[in-house]
Order: structure tokens, then sequence, then C-alpha cells
């Protein structure tokens, strides 16, 4: 079991930075991997970015790659991703969520949202024109 914990996110002008936090529970957390979703309103969930358990391999969608900057510190249990540039078009709650990674798959990452089974509670991002 883990629990994960948003925060990080607010009211940007575009243009501006974010950095998104997700602290998760547990003594595990270096084998899960780590997504982030995003969801405006209207619309479907969608996949931002995700990193391995390891850290070591990390995919992004292409419409935040060179923007955004996903990442994780293992030994304090947190997956963080980084927003820059952000555009009004970017405004949505962002999730985080993991997915439980058995050895010898440290460096596969995931992309669709049914693939991961922990998530959590969403953090508004919030960026203006």
């Amino acid at each position: 079991q883990v629990q994960l914990v948003e925060s990080g996110g607010g009211l940007v002008q575009a243009g501006g930075s974010l950095r998104l936090s997700c602290a998760a529970s547990g003594r595990t957390f270096s084998s899960y991997a780590m997504g982030w979703f995003r969801q405006a309103p209207g619309k479907e969930r969608e996949f931002v970015a995700t990193t391995s358990s390891s850290g070591s391999t990390t995919y992004y969608a292409d419409f935040v790659k060179g923007r955004f900057t996903v990442s994780r510190d293992n030994a304090k249990n947190t997956a963080f991703l980084q927003m820059n540039s952000l555009k009004p078009e970017d405004t949505a709650v962002y999730y985080c969520a993991a997915r439980f990674t058995p050895p010898g798959y440290s460096s596969t990452y995931y992309r669709r949202g049914n693939e991961y089974g922990y998530w959590g509670q969403g953090t508004q991002v919030t960026v203006s024109s």
C-alpha cells in the first residue's frame, strides 16, 4: 500500500513556473514507478510524464517536452514535476500516481492511467494569460 499527497499547485501567469511534489507513504517508494497526469474541466484525464522506479528512465507527453521535468528523490519518498514556460492550456488538476514495479524492471515506465494502482487527491494548477 502507498498513499500519495500532491502539493505545489497554484495560480501562475503564463510563462511562469511551478514545482509539484508528490509525497509517498511507506518504505518501498523506490519500488514504484511514478506518473503524473492531469485533467482539465470537461476533458478526459491525460498522461503528462513518468519516471521509472529507479529514476533512470523518464518519458513525457509531446505537449510538455522541453518545458516539464519529472524527477524523484527515493531517499525522501517524493516525486517532483517541475513545470516551466507554463501556458493557459496547462490549467488542470494534476495527479500523481504510483505503480509497483517488480525487481528487474526498475527502468520500466508506464504511460497509461490504468497501469497505476495508487493515486493522489490532485492539486490545482491555474495558468492565467
